[in-house]
């Protein structure tokens, strides 16, 4: 008997009566003899309403307590969606992530997965039932409750099917797959029947809001079999058609894989950028510029180092916007004097845009058209990376829309690939 872990969002779940659908779609597989996990999210809007709480009573919450009330959210939602099962005849049982348990480091509200104890849950599947756990939350080694950062949920369900070497992992969301990019911001935006793990990994990683990117990490690392689709459809459509809907994320090239050399544009706006100028140019500087950054828990993207004339250089990098504050301060306050910069400066209106597509390797000008295509428009670029598979840019906020549009026009993402 196969195993199949299914996660749902907080759209998913966002109401009893979704939540009854979820239960129907859930015992559909069950009834075809198939072991099933559930993974479910809080419901929609409940962990943004539990944080706007927690700093009505504190400014800068707590990490541990916050996370003791945010994992509140998940535990109602196992439990709603346990009855719902119950009151369909199907036998189900809900874990808090602590009770299996989910062990985890002890970095409240980012946490990451360390292992898996699946022994409760296979003795509970092996008896028939439907076991349904907390997303986003854990345990660390003193006990305290953990929470894995926002669209958590997505990591606890690939890191289940993972540690269980679950058949496929089915991430149900509001939306019915990958696309080439926001079919919001560009309404002629493709879904992909494939996409490779590398691809979407960057896709995450540059902005892509389907799928969490440790959740796509994780996938890639265990080769765990994943697929998006949509919850909103009917929950009894047939099992073999619903099956193979959305977009499969593939472990490796092969003839079935879109052969687009860019597969997607993905944008994100929660980016910020930190100028710290007219440092000395000599070897470490970085380390000690970053160094403490680090040590802050605050994660560096996009990094470029600008040598002066006069002995000095200017070091730029990006941080996550919610974060801009805290690294200002701990730049201004701590940073500067050591290294003895110039000025300290930042700007919080810009946003990265991201091209990526296996098929770059073994193509060439896909850089240079993304340059000009971006050119033709009067955009102009602040920041530029890349890897192997993708081409980021950073540019004022206002003109992202704009971008988008004109870069998924200029690789012809509209078309069908073949």
């Amino acid at each position: 008997m196969s195993l199949i872990v299914h996660k749902y969002g907080g759209t998913s779940m966002g109401s009893t009566e979704r939540i009854k659908n979820v239960a129907r779609r859930v015992a559909k597989w069950h009834k075809a003899g198939k072991q099933m996990v559930v993974v479910p999210s809080a419901m929609s809007g409940e962990t943004n309403r539990l944080i706007g709480l927690a700093r009505e009573i504190q400014a800068e919450p707590d990490p541990r307590e916050l996370d003791m009330l945010c994992c509140t959210g998940e535990q109602a939602s196992v439990a709603l969606l346990s009855m719902a099962l119950k009151a369909l005849g199907v036998d189900a049982v809900s874990y808090c992530g602590w009770q299996v348990p989910v062990r985890t480091d002890a970095s409240h509200n980012k946490a990451r997965i360390e292992s898996i104890d699946d022994t409760h849950v296979r003795k509970a599947l092996d008896s028939g039932k439907v076991v349904i756990i907390t997303g986003f939350q854990g345990i660390n080694a003193n006990g305290d409750l953990t929470t894995l950062g926002r669209g958590g949920s997505d990591t606890s369900a690939v890191a289940i099917a993972a540690a269980m070497n679950a058949a496929e992992c089915l991430i149900y969301t509001d939306v019915d797959g990958i696309y080439t990019t926001d079919p919001r911001v560009v309404p002629e935006a493709r879904r992909m029947r494939v996409v490779s793990f590398e691809e979407m990994l960057e896709m995450a990683s540059m902005g892509s809001k389907v799928l969490q990117i440790r959740s796509v990490e994780f996938a890639g690392k265990y080769r765990v079999p994943t697929r998006v689709l949509s919850s909103l459809t009917d929950p009894d459509m047939p099992l073999g058609q619903e099956a193979k809907s959305g977009t499969l994320i593939t472990f490796e090239e092969d003839e079935h894989m879109e052969q687009a050399v860019v597969s997607g544009i993905a944008f994100n706006r929660d980016e910020a950028k930190v100028m710290v100028r007219g440092v000395p140019d000599k070897p470490g500087i970085a380390y000690q510029i970053l160094g403490d950054v680090a040590a802050a828990n605050i994660d560096v993207d996009m990094i470029i180092q600008n040598q002066g004339v006069d002995g000095t250089t200017d070091f730029t990098f990006t941080v996550h916007r919610n974060e801009y504050n805290k690294t200002m301060e701990l730049l201004s306050n701590q940073v500067k004097g050591a290294v003895q910069a110039r000025e300290v400066a930042g700007d919080t209106n810009v946003c990265k845009i991201s091209i990526v597509g296996i098929g770059m390797r073994s193509h060439v000008g896909i850089a240079s058209l993304m340059f000009k295509t971006l050119s033709e428009e009067g955009i102009n670029i602040q920041m530029i990376s890349t890897s192997e598979i993708k081409v980021s840019v950073l540019i004022d906020d206002k003109y992202m829309e704009l971008a988008v549009r004109s870069l998924h026009r200029a690789f012809e993402l509209e078309k069908e690939q073949h």
